[in-house]
């Protein structure tokens, strides 16, 4: 039951990119006040990365139980919300309230797995979730174009309902009563980070979401800044921080929260750039260029698999991060040589693609084992959430930095072209794939940089073996 929620929350951000079509074609813009249609995906990830820390720290406080089951109970109100809508506003109302409740079902699980299992065998369930985690990505644009070609789009999140009806049924009758941990919770402290986030995630899709033009980029900036300001300053010193900063005393941790922020700025530099070149640039449909993603996905649901065997075989973590972080390294480097020397071949980048997966696989247990391992039992939902809002939050910034990077790069390439580009023409159609190309080098570049990164923090991971406190 553990694995289907998480299943469902990977498909939840995976099965609309084939279904997006079809939903603006029927809630076009007049019917709701044209909002526009990424608030559909915005909303809800708003929504899931501002809770995170927030149910890790109440989970530490009340107890794993109740909370998953709110956060199933919050994700199955708002699938059924979604499903009914019959506008924009009404959807991306309804994606936020599902947002709330997926943004726990991760972190959720991953702890229940905590409470469930001794320290020996974590690694090996936290493995087949991450595995699991895995298969739902891959299969979720596929999905929802069955879903929209045979279906409706409404069944993309109206599919969640019975399942997550019956996690909730068996869940709430088998887990163990939940331990809890009385103390004060941190609201002040809590609101400053929501603000932070909610001001940063704003920032990397104003491009997108049509603010008011009082919310500058500069502006949202200013905020995320003196947000994340405040809240630093209220951890400091409040006397129950919902981060507590004697977390980060120990250079594990610090050391996997960084590897959780860099592999999600990889892991998102893949899985939305590979696409959108093979979409734009060499004409692939959405559904095939999905399956073109299959290496990335088989490669993190096997390497999960395997991670979280080598770490019950006592590999020690250091050396496992260190393989993970150079495939990742690997990925992009050769990413950048096809696009440098064979830009038409759609197969040669898709098996790039392969180490990448592997390399993210391995990555995923290990940071949430140290994460736990090294927190005492009282603040282990916290120490587990905050590497997974890292990680959310290092693939939107980093997704939207690389996105200005690429456009700037093709905008500088393609100036001289302008005159040319009046007259169209298959030359100005090579010139564009030919910029994007270039472009991409850069931006696969930097995630590759984030990959060396998350490397060089792979080696202040404790050396000890992996059976024994880290």
């Amino acid at each position: 039951m553990l694995a289907l929620m998480l299943v469902l929350a990977a498909l939840d951000q995976t099965i609309l990119s084939t279904a997006l079509p079809a939903i603006a074609h029927d809630l076009p813009d007049t019917a709701s006040g044209d909002v526009p249609l990424a608030w559909v995906f915005s909303a809800y990830l708003l929504a899931a990365t501002v809770v995170v820390a927030l149910y890790g720290r109440l989970a530490d406080v009340w107890g794993r139980k109740p909370m998953l089951l709110l956060a199933i109970a919050l994700f199955l109100l708002g699938s059924l919300a979604c499903g009914a809508s019959h506008s924009r506003a009404q959807l991306v109302l309804a994606r936020a309230l599902q947002g709330a409740g997926g943004g726990g079902l991760m972190t959720l699980t991953m702890l229940t797995v905590a409470t469930l299992f001794p320290l020996a065998q974590r690694g090996r369930f936290q493995a087949l979730l991450g595995a699991s985690y895995g298969i739902a990505t891959m299969f979720g644009p596929l999905l929802g174009g069955w879903l929209v070609e045979y279906l409706s789009w409404h069944w993309a999140f109206w599919i969640n309902a019975p399942l997550a009806l019956l996690a909730w049924g068996v869940l709430a009758r088998t887990l163990p009563p939940p331990e809890r941990h009385p103390a004060p919770i941190d609201w002040w402290g809590a609101a400053a980070l929501a603000v932070a986030l909610v001001a940063a995630l704003l920032a990397t899709q104003h491009g997108k979401l049509q603010l008011p033009a009082t919310l500058t980029l500069g502006v949202l900036l200013l905020i995320a800044a003196k947000a994340a300001a405040a809240f630093v300053w209220r951890q400091l010193r409040a006397a129950h921080p919902l981060v507590p900063p004697r977390l980060f005393s120990h250079p594990a941790y610090v050391a996997a929260a960084a590897i959780g922020l860099c592999s999600g700025v990889a892991m998102y530099a893949a899985v939305v750039f590979v696409p959108q070149y093979l979409q734009t640039m060499l004409h692939l449909s959405p559904t095939a260029s999905a399956w073109r993603l299959l290496p990335l996905m088989a490669g993190i649901t096997c390497a999960a698999i395997a991670s979280g065997r080598l770490l019950r075989a006592q590999m020690p973590a250091r050396r496992l991060a260190g393989v993970g972080s150079a495939l990742l390294a690997l990925s992009f480097a050769a990413l950048g040589a096809v696009l440098a020397w064979a830009p038409d071949s759609a197969a040669l980048l898709s098996a790039s693609l392969l180490p990448a997966g592997l390399g993210l696989g391995l990555l995923f247990p290990i940071v949430t084992v140290v994460s736990q391992r090294t927190a005492p039992p009282q603040l282990m939902g916290i120490a587990t959430a905050t590497p997974v809002m890292l990680r959310s939050l290092g693939g939107s910034a980093g997704v939207a930095l690389m996105a200005a990077l690429l456009a700037h790069r093709m905008a500088d390439e393609l100036a001289p072209l302008r005159a040319l580009a009046a007259g169209g023409g298959a030359g100005v159609q090579e010139a564009v794939r030919t910029a994007m190309a270039h472009g991409l080098q850069a931006v696969f570049a930097c995630a590759a940089g984030a990959a060396l990164l998350a490397l060089l923090a792979s080696r202040w991971l404790a050396p000890q073996r992996t059976d024994q406190p880290v």
